[in-house]
């Protein structure tokens, strides 16, 4: 399976490097491909280490004005030419979605994916890694505007919240009938 993680490119605490490392170990392990920004710098390259040393794919998407941080040694490499491109990409080539720690480019991944969901433009599975807690207030949040009508959908339809890396990739193997 084809899994798009979206995250930060920033060094961050062990508190987030390690379950994304560990969710890249899950994923090569697993025979899985991480489709991902590209870039070998930060929480990126942690992920892509550990898919690639536990003998995944790796397939970045990356932009022009980033190329210079793109992963060399990956299985494939596209630059693509502006951000909107980027994210077309990424979700064209992946059969899944996790969101992972990040900052306001991660934010804008995670809703438009989720936009996409909501409107029937897409069935993927989308799974929101709640690292230490990262997200709760998001998924708070998640929760009004399903509790006060502003999704047509379930959340539950359209995301959902895992704590821990095994539980992330078991809801995906499951929703795509791997187990």
């Amino acid at each position: 399976m084809n899994i798009c993680v979206f995250l930060s490119a920033a060094d961050l605490a062990d508190r987030y490097t390690g379950p994304a490392r560990q969710f890249g170990e899950l994923l090569g392990k697993g025979g899985h491909a991480l489709v991902w920004g590209g870039s070998d710098t930060g929480l990126m390259k942690v992920v892509a280490d550990g898919v690639q040393e536990t003998g995944g794919r790796l397939v970045g998407v990356s932009v022009g004005f980033l190329a210079a941080k793109a992963r060399a040694g990956a299985d494939e490499m596209v630059i693509a030419k502006d951000l909107a491109e980027r994210k077309r990409l990424l979700l064209e080539k992946a059969d899944a979605v996790v969101i992972m720690v990040g900052g306001t480019g991660t934010l804008d991944e995670a809703t438009e994916i989720l936009e996409l969901k909501k409107h029937g433009h897409t069935d993927k599975p989308v799974v929101l890694l709640n690292t230490a807690g990262f997200y709760d207030g998001l998924k708070e949040q998640f929760r009004r505007m399903e509790d006060e009508g502003f999704l047509p959908r379930p959340l539950t339809e359209l995301v959902f919240f895992a704590e821990e890396p095994v539980g992330a990739l078991a809801y995906l193997e499951e929703s795509n009938g791997i187990r």
